[in-house]
């Protein structure tokens, strides 16, 4: 670390000696107090600014607050800042800038003596962080579990009423959640109407946010920079109203599955964010909807959606923390509630364009429908027959948009990368089935595959992304994309046309 540029360290004479023993003390009962006030004196003493830096929280204490982002770049590149003295604290940097009429000697004292009673702070407030971080843990599984009065009442924040949820995971999350809880600092007390709860579930880290109405995305910036950091994943759902925590805490699941090196946080309202939905006329889109969804409540319907999303049921049970045989128990109840076969590509693709669906009403009106279709040259859709999930109504895809959309998406595939998407999409992205049936090796068709995601620009693992995917090779076949026409020259060889 750098420090002042002169190496007299000590005050000569015993009125040195003397005023150095002041300042001890008065520092010392400055950290009694707490982070904020032992800062606050160390900057008094040497009359100027003092900043306790962190590297994922950025300021954790700044006197006065003006001199924060100056703190945070002095413990940045402390070559650019010779005159400060800096001294690591408590896995931060404090960051002192004496006045010039300060003795050198002086300010490394003060800055050497506080580092040390921080030191002392982060010892004594890690020998009770186990139990608050179980305590914390009980709060987020009472809160699962319906009991927010309780939750409320504890915290003592009468305007608690929304949360936002964060799940992450990764392999270094226990180192992660101790540097997220340090650069947090969390309190059961409520502050500027806000509480962050935090604890780790089932190998992830569950970060539950409960505020009035928003937040200020303060924990969002943290976790974000916690997951470039520890290359963690992280999805993110709400705000949400407090009695909805379940919903939100999987749906930040369903996000976290979304999530990329390259997009570490994702929110839930962003997966799946559709380019073809917003093409469809609304009036018979959402009609269409609206009548294929009437046998299911709310539960059922969230329960098929975290199950699209995620791709698979064994990660929806542990988004919805269920077991994995009840999750395919109430799938095959709905299937026949439905009356429609869930383990067909097509069918799950168009579920969950009609449980993407505007809500009856959120359409400006049915003129701006049939404008969208008069526009595209298509008919309106014939009388309304019974709604399917096999078939979608006549004139929904079938307009000028959504055929740009589906060509701009998938054409230029070559013919063996189609035929190969296709087969591997209607195999619910499982590789060796697919390969099976192609009558190529697993190798060759992971290869293929990779040529797909770089030719689309899509996020293959993403299930929402695949769906669309399925659909614009609906949309656009001109053959029937069977693995037989796979184009070939001898053995397993294939021939470009």
């Amino acid at each position: 670390m750098s420090s002042t540029g002169t190496t007299d360290h000590g005050a000569p004479g015993p009125r040195g000696a003397r005023h150095e023993r002041e300042a001890a003390d008065r520092l010392l009962r400055a950290a009694t107090r707490s982070g904020a006030h032992l800062i606050a004196e160390a900057a008094s003493l040497v009359q100027g600014w003092a900043v306790l830096a962190d590297p994922i929280a950025g300021a954790v204490y700044s006197t006065p607050a003006a001199a924060a982002a100056d703190g945070v770049h002095a413990a940045a590149a402390p070559r650019e800042h010779p005159h400060c003295t800096q001294r690591p604290a408590a896995g931060a940097v404090l960051v002192l800038a004496a006045a010039p009429t300060v003795p050198p000697g002086h300010a490394c004292h003060v800055a050497t003596t506080t580092a040390a009673l921080l030191e002392v702070r982060g010892q004594r407030a890690a020998e009770l962080r186990g139990e608050q971080m179980r305590l914390h843990t009980t709060l987020i599984r009472l809160l699962l579990a319906g009991h927010t009065a309780a939750v409320t009442e504890t915290l003592g924040g009468s305007r608690l009423t929304h949360v936002t949820v964060y799940r992450l995971s990764g392999v270094d999350l226990p180192t992660a959640h101790e540097v997220l809880w340090r650069a947090v600092r969390p309190s059961l007390a409520p502050y500027a109407d806000a509480v962050t709860l935090m604890g780790r579930r089932d190998g992830e880290l569950v970060v539950a946010e409960l505020h009035h109405g928003g937040d200020d995305g303060r924990i969002l910036r943290l976790v974000s920079r916690l997951s470039e950091r520890h290359h963690l994943l992280a999805g993110m759902a709400g705000p949400l109203p407090l009695a909805e925590m379940p919903t939100a805490h999987s749906d930040a699941a369903a996000a976290r599955h979304s999530a990329t090196p390259d997009r570490r946080v994702v929110p839930a309202d962003a997966v799946g964010a559709s380019r073809l939905t917003p093409l469809l006329p609304t009036a018979p889109y959402t009609r269409w909807a609206g009548s294929v969804l009437r046998p299911l409540s709310p539960a059922h319907q969230h329960l098929l959606l975290v199950w699209l999303r995620t791709g698979s049921k064994p990660r929806a049970a542990a988004a919805l923390g269920l077991s994995a045989g009840t999750v395919r128990a109430r799938i095959r109840d709905l299937s026949r509630l439905l009356g429609a076969d869930l383990e067909d590509a097509t069918v799950r693709a168009h579920l969950l364009l009609a449980l993407r669906a505007p809500a009856p009403g959120d359409d400006d009106s049915d003129s701006d429908s049939s404008n969208t279709r008069s526009r595209s040259g298509s008919s309106p859709p014939g009388p309304p027959g019974p709604a399917r999930l096999e078939r979608l109504p006549d004139g929904l895809l079938d307009i000028e948009a959504v055929r740009t959309w589906a060509v701009g998406l998938v054409g230029g595939l070559e013919p063996h990368l189609r035929i190969a998407l296709a087969c591997w999409l209607r195999h619910h992205a499982r590789t060796a089935p697919a390969a099976a049936e192609l009558h190529v090796h697993r190798t060759t068709l992971a290869g293929w595959l990779t040529q797909c995601a770089e030719h689309l620009a899509r996020n293959l693992a993403d299930a929402t992304v695949r769906a669309e995917i399925h659909l614009a090779l609906k949309a656009t076949r001109t053959g029937p994309d069977d693995p037989a026409a796979l184009p070939r020259r001898g053995g397993r060889t294939y021939r470009r046309l």
